[in-house]
């Protein structure tokens, strides 16, 4: 089973990287991270670099399409990028499932993958989702058909770990969960519906993007 991640410069790392650890370890899992070009890959927040798997022309038809987001203004960018519209539509055609994690969602749409129904992503992209026509569902995991898109960064551990289940077995799954010790703690409780909090969780966001602007 081939799994193709798409990747860019000015991604979210962790966007790519949580669902990585959990699909590659499906039994004869395969996973490539594809870009436009093999130059190295550049996080966004200019902390870390790495390299591809291949470009777009060498990747082979995925069983799974996996679309990470970023900035908005870089997703916004991406998206309409006419040689990466065409692979994901080529590529979404072929699939089994079709995949966003946070803001990889607005790339499907700009694909023309996404034409109606509910979307989840980061709340940042919600007015954006629904400027396009769709509905932001606020969920963790949205379902349509063969297409998967999941919330903010960590949420696609969680839809990695739907997907698993999907195409393997519940048992497989929660073992690959329990690998990766997947027992989410945290210190605080979400105070995502806080307006102060957001205004924060945005300050922090583009100090970050700053970061890797001047880095």
């Amino acid at each position: 089973m081939l799994v193709n991640i798409l990747v860019y410069p000015g991604m979210t790392m962790l966007d790519a990287m949580g669902p990585y650890e959990v699909l590659s370890r499906l039994p004869g899992a395969r996973v490539q991270f594809v870009a436009l070009t093999t130059e190295p890959i550049t996080s966004d927040t200019g902390c870390m670099t790495f390299l591809p798997t291949c470009d777009l022309d060498s990747a082979a038809q995925a069983d799974v399409l996996l679309v990470p987001g970023g900035p908005p203004e870089t997703v916004m960018a991406v998206a309409q990028i006419a040689r990466i519209q065409q692979w994901l539509q080529e590529q979404h055609t072929g699939s089994r499932y079709t995949t966003s994690v946070c803001t990889g969602s607005l790339i499907l749409i700009g694909a023309g993958i996404i034409t109606e129904g509910g979307v989840s992503s980061h709340w940042a992209a919600a007015e954006s989702i629904e400027n396009m026509g769709l509905t932001y569902t606020g969920k963790r995991i949205t379902r349509s058909g063969k297409v998967f898109t999941a919330a903010g960064v960590s949420a696609g551990i969680d839809m990695a770990l739907a997907l698993c289940a999907e195409i393997e077995d519940e048992q497989t799954a929660q073992a690959i969960q329990v690998g990766i010790e997947y027992d989410p703690e945290p210190p605080f409780a979400y105070r995502g519906d806080d307006p102060e909090f957001k205004q924060r969780a945005y300050a922090a966001m583009e100090s970050g993007n700053e970061g890797a602007r001047h880095g």
